[in-house]
């Protein structure tokens, strides 16, 4: 058994993603003696920081005992590190995608892979023919409720699904008053902002998985806050869409439906739910529980919902119980991208996977221009 070091280059390090999401994880892995793989050996991550900023960038290395850091990311790509994480603003990403590739690294990076589907494929098909691991991030399945709901669907317990409704948003401040909560890039289409590429890369990957394929898609977009106050205080202009709505055919005959805003304010369970229902059950998912309602345990509503106090629609529900302690969603993704480096062990999100992802946000918008469905094709490399 021997402990092997392998470098990883985390560009973005001081954003609140790179920081909190992949560096944290990556040092605590490090700290508890490397990730074991099967032959017994230690896979130990060696991190090389990168940001705009070269206080910023070296105080967060000095901070966590980090001896390389650089605002240079072409400096960083020279070096001897194996693995290329972008996790910087969008704008720009499949520039330093391409220039990580052909310095030989693999690529583990931030969705959206890309603002076009033309040129997320154009990497994946880089990285493959370059002979490199590639993959993407796609966290949400990993969190404890949807983890849950991926269970229950694998289990059979809905039978033969007949739709999916995706509620998800929350209100984001327009700066006048309180902060935005978002950085204002998001919300400026030559910077890689807007809803639909945001978040679609989520419902693509979340749907195939705990439904089934998406196979068509119209969609409805619209900026509900045109005007803002960004990190300087300064007010500008909203170019981008902070509010999707999409209708989805599925390939089994489900049909999905999206309602996904930064200008709502929730009342439910979570600030973003998933609900299945099937012929033999549904299921009702936030991020951190799942509830249940099988065929035979289902009240009849159409009737007694009509009268005041004529039935409790939250009752007849159970949640699904914790079966397994579930590391934080970006350490599982790490330790499964290390392995795949290290013995090849499969990768499911894929930067073809990540492609797919910015399909679905290309077609919708090519939906809102046309003002129709649109067909989503099967991408290949």
């Amino acid at each position: 058994m021997a402990n092997i070091p392998i470098g990883v280059i985390i560009n973005g390090a001081t954003g609140r993603m790179g920081t909190t999401q992949h560096m944290a994880h990556l040092l605590a892995i490090a700290r508890e003696g490397g990730l074991k793989l099967g032959n017994g050996d230690r896979l130990i991550p060696e991190l090389t920081l990168v940001g705009r900023n070269a206080d910023s960038i070296k105080a967060l290395a000095v901070a966590h005992g980090i001896k390389r850091a650089t605002t240079d990311l072409d400096e960083a790509l020279a070096g001897p590190e194996k693995i290329f994480m972008d996790c910087s603003a969008t704008g720009g990403r499949p520039e330093r995608v391409r220039k990580a590739i052909a310095a030989g690294k693999h690529i583990h990076i931030e969705k959206p892979t890309a603002p076009t589907v033309e040129e997320a494929m154009e990497l994946a098909r880089l990285a493959h023919k370059a002979g490199l691991k590639h993959g993407v991030i796609q966290d949400k399945l990993y969190l404890p409720g949807y983890a849950k709901l991926l269970f229950v669907r694998n289990s059979g317990f809905f039978g033969r699904i007949l739709s999916v409704r995706v509620d998800a948003g929350s209100w984001i401040f327009d700066g006048t008053t309180q902060e935005c909560q978002r950085p204002s890039w998001n919300y400026r289409k030559k910077d890689g902002g807007g809803l639909a590429l945001d978040m679609m890369a989520h419902w693509r990957y979340m749907i195939d998985r705990l439904v089934s394929p998406i196979t068509a898609v119209s969609a409805l977009m619209d900026t509900a806050i045109p005007e803002r106050v960004d990190e300087q205080g300064k007010r500008y202009k909203v170019d981008a869409e902070d509010t999707v709505y999409a209708l989805l055919r599925t390939k089994d005959g489900a049909i999905g439906q999206i309602t996904n805003s930064w200008a709502t304010r929730p009342r439910r369970a979570d600030t973003m739910m998933v609900h299945i229902d099937g012929t033999d059950g549904s299921a009702s998912a936030g991020r951190f529980q799942c509830f249940t309602q099988a065929a035979v345990n289902t009240p009849e509503a159409f009737i007694k919902a009509a009268r005041p106090g004529g039935v409790d629609l939250q009752a007849h529900w159970e949640e699904v119980p914790d079966t397994i302690d579930l590391l934080p969603p970006f350490r599982q993704l790490w330790e499964n991208f290390l392995r795949h480096v290290a013995e090849d062990a499969p990768l499911v999100p894929t930067l073809v996977e990540g492609a797919k992802a910015v399909q679905l946000a290309d077609l919708a918008y090519k939906s809102v221009a046309e003002r129709r469905w649109v067909d989503v094709p099967e991408l290949t490399l």
